[in-house]
């Protein structure tokens, strides 16, 4: 079967495209109309931004600034029950939305009452009922703004006054809660901080005492500028450097004595170093020379050189026992100086015991104060940080801050009209395109030739159009919906259209045709059910037949429906009942019509008993009457409802099946040409009749545009 594209199905289902498009657009506009008016009333608050004076944000604090789950809490929360039990407290707010409730109860449009609830409900709706909060939550809409951390509080209401009041009431009861959490969390915060000062406190006084108790126990007394301890062998080092210092001199200045007194003089600069020394060894050379002068003149025996000599002699006893004087003193000193060398050395021993003992009692004194140092400036660093969340307790803003209050809404949020009807436009032709498509696609009548070839085997088919006059005509309507005419005005009309004639005229040339020329004599005109175009069919095919020049005998069939007499304006006749009873002989019951070469064999009266007639051996008497004629229709009734057309099926030459277009089931239809078959019928074609003329484009099967040519079985 060929493919179809959405366009022309839509145009085949365009009564119903229109029906269901202008109902769905139709009740949009009533919606619009009888909707209740919504305002919305809408502020902003930015949330996760650092506190004011806040120089530098902690990594948790930036991480959490942009963390889109803490945003998403900060959605939660607003419209938390909390936060609407908290907004509702504020003093006319609960008085505001009960009078929304009221105002939405009091409407004439049944939703809204249902929405808002009765009279009754809005009494309930008290600041710490939870039926206020239920009645709040769904109304309260939080959502941030793209990708920001700015979130925008909106309540929708039938009062504006009430939109902005709740929404501004929402926003300050969560600024205040995000407040209150901050300054509880500083609180605990700072009430546990000077919890840990005391005890750091006291702990600072207990080591404070343990080391000075060490100190004590140590001596670790400090000097001017080092421990005592550290200063006294300082002072031992210096005074045994010294104590050395003067041993080593003295023991000099003993070597030179020893040295002079070994000689017999005394030159040494330890000897000269003696005043006394120097002025006698003075009178001794004053005295020498004196001797040396006087030697000249007196002689060596004279009393006055004797009287020098023994002088001089006296100077140098003297002299001798000056040096050994300073010798002994030199000794005292030098033995002095050991003596002291060996105490001072001994002190400086125990002073370097005492001072390896400091310096580990110093190593542990050291660690200790330090420890103190570390827990002094921790102490410091509490105190300062203390301070200042008490401090920030008594000026905090909170990480929220308000961005703009809710201002009064002038213009209706719902139902707002362009949009509104844009969507009703949008909506109505989505589900007219639907609606349409899946009729079309759920559709089993027969709207195409292959419609038929595809459901009962590559069989040929004709299309017929209806009449052009769009006025209804006998054996069904014309147009859908309308009423139908009397067969014989279709008869009548049907002379005049040339598109029906022009697929009249083809559809007999392929009957001619048939069989090597010969054509076929004899046609049966069938349908699956009733109204399906077969007697209308049937005689205007006679009629444009007997037009031509050709004998045409149309006989009626249909034994329980008769109409050929009343259509064709036939006289009175026995009919084909009183033939197949053997009453009457088949000429005598033949009658000739209005129309030039047409003759008719009408059924006569009415007869229920027309299966058991047409199944006698008089039927092939009436198929015989085709040697007289150049073609004889017989008209059936539908082969779904009698057995009629199957008893008559075996006597034809060939059977015409005839479905109309749109109303016709396929299945129907092929079952139709089976049961033909299975009764020893030959398929001629089938007919497709009442054609809409400007839907005949879309069957491409057919060569010409008013009909399609028989072909073989």
């Amino acid at each position: 079967m060929p493919r179809v594209g959405i366009a022309t199905r839509l145009w085949r289902r365009r009564r119903l495209f229109l029906g269901v498009f202008l109902t769905v657009f139709g009740l949009s506009v009533v919606a619009l109309l009888v909707l209740p008016v919504r305002y919305a009333a809408t502020g902003s608050v930015i949330v996760a931004e650092p506190e004011p004076g806040t120089a530098n944000s902690s990594a948790a604090w930036a991480q959490r600034s942009g963390d889109p789950a803490d945003l998403e809490s900060q959605l939660l929360q607003v419209r938390s029950p909390r936060i609407l039990r908290l907004a509702m407290a504020q003093p006319g707010i609960a008085e505001a939305a009960r009078r929304e409730c009221r105002a939405v109860a009091s409407s004439g449009f049944a939703l809204a009452r249902f929405a808002g609830g009765t009279t009754d409900t809005c009494a309930t709706l008290l600041p710490d009922s939870g039926a206020l909060v239920e009645y709040l939550e769904p109304r309260v809409l939080v959502g941030n703004v793209g990708r920001s951390r700015v979130l925008n509080i909106t309540y929708q209401s039938s009062v504006p006054e009430v939109a902005q009041s709740i929404t501004n009431a929402v926003i300050t009861a969560f600024m205040a809660d995000q407040r209150a959490n901050l300054a509880k969390t500083r609180e605990a915060a700072a009430a546990w901080i000077w919890q840990e000062i005391h005890q750091l406190e006291k702990t600072l006084r207990e080591e404070e005492g343990r080391i000075q108790a060490f100190r004590r126990r140590q001596g670790l007394v400090r000097g001017s500028t080092a421990p005592i301890a550290s200063e006294r062998l300082t002072s031992i080092s210096q005074q045994l450097a010294s104590a050395e210092a003067t041993r080593a001199e003295a023991a000099a200045r003993l070597r030179e004595i020893n040295a002079d007194q070994a000689r017999g003089s005394a030159d040494s600069p330890a000897v000269l170093a003696s005043r006394t020394i120097g002025d006698l060894k003075q009178q001794s050379a004053l005295v020498s020379s004196q001797i040396a002068n006087s030697e000249t003149t007196l002689g060596p025996n004279h009393p006055t050189i004797q009287g020098l000599q023994r002088e001089r002699s006296m100077y140098q006893a003297r002299m001798r026992q000056e040096v050994a004087s300073v010798a002994a003193s030199a000794r005292q000193v030098y033995d002095a100086s050991g003596t002291l060398v060996a105490s001072l050395q001994k002190q400086l021993n125990a002073a370097k015991a005492d001072v390896g003992s400091a310096t580990d009692a110093e190593a542990t004194l050291a660690d200790m104060t330090r420890s103190v140092e570390l827990k002094r400036a921790q102490y410091a660093d509490l105190f300062r940080r203390a301070s200042d969340l008490e401090t920030e307790q008594r000026i905090l803003t909170g990480s929220t801050r308000v961005v703009s209050l809710a201002e009064l809404p002038t213009k209706p949020f719902f139902p707002k009209r362009l949009p509104f009807l844009a969507a009703g436009l949008t909506l109505a032709t989505l589900l007219a395109t639907a609606a349409a498509l899946l009729r079309d696609k759920t559709d089993g009548t027969i709207r195409a030739a292959a419609s038929i070839g595809h459901a009962a085997g590559a069989i040929a088919v004709a299309l017929v159009p209806r009449l052009s006059t769009r006025r209804p005509f006998a054996g069904g309507e014309l147009i859908p919906g309308r009423r139908a005419i009397p067969l014989k005005l279709a008869l009548a009309q049907a002379r005049d259209d040339a598109k029906l004639q022009a697929a009249l005229r083809s559809l007999y040339a392929q009957i001619a045709l048939r069989h090597g020329g010969r054509g076929l004599r004899t046609l049966l005109m069938t349908s699956a059910l009733p109204e399906e175009g077969k007697t209308f069919t049937t005689l205007a095919l006679a009629c444009s037949v007997a037009a031509s020049g050709r004998r045409v005998l149309v006989v009626e069939g249909d034994l329980c429906a008769p109409t050929f007499t009343e259509a064709l304006g036939l006289p009175p006749s026995p009919g084909l009942v009183a033939v197949l009873r053997g009453e009457v002989a088949v000429g005598a019951a033949v009658r000739h019509t209005r129309f030039p070469n047409l003759d008719a064999l009408p059924a006569g009266r009415a007869f229920e008993s027309s299966t058991e007639l047409l199944m006698g051996a008089r039927a092939a008497q009436v198929v015989a009457l085709a040697d007289d004629y150049d073609l004889v229709l017989i008209d059936s009734p539908p082969f779904g409802l009698l057995a009629d057309a199957a008893a008559l099926a075996r006597h034809a030459d060939g059977v015409l099946v005839c479905a109309r277009w749109g109303r016709s089931q396929v299945e129907a239809t092929a079952a139709t040409i089976d049961g033909i078959r299975a009764a020893g019928g030959t398929m001629a074609g089938a007919i497709i009749t009442m054609v809409p003329p400007q839907d005949q484009a879309l069957y491409r099967e057919r060569p010409a545009p008013v009909a399609a040519f028989l072909g073989r079985v």
